[in-house]
């Protein structure tokens, strides 16, 4: 069996919380990101939708990546490569 591709994703939960990583399934409860890393503070003029199709701008303080399990989601957001080669240089 093929082993599922990996996708760059936003994902945003109940608790405010928005993280980028890298997904195989975002059906579930729980979402397994790698290399995830948690959007702490951003000023954008589009919102979120902005970090998924444009990735972070120079106001946007970034964490450190880890591998997590997200829990409570309320969204999950497809990102573009050009925002995910912005999420990986932060």
């Amino acid at each position: 069996m093929a082993k599922a591709k990996e996708r760059p994703v936003i994902v945003c939960t109940e608790y405010r919380g928005v993280f980028f990583g890298y997904a195989t399934d975002t059906s579930g409860d729980v979402i397994h990101l790698t290399r995830a890393k948690m959007a702490i503070y951003w000023a954008t003029t589009k919102g979120v939708l902005e970090l998924a199709n444009a990735g972070p701008n120079s106001k946007t303080r970034v964490s450190v990546p880890a591998d997590i399990e997200v829990r409570k989601v309320t969204a999950v957001f497809e990102v573009t490569s050009e925002a995910a080669a912005k999420w990986e240089a932060a």
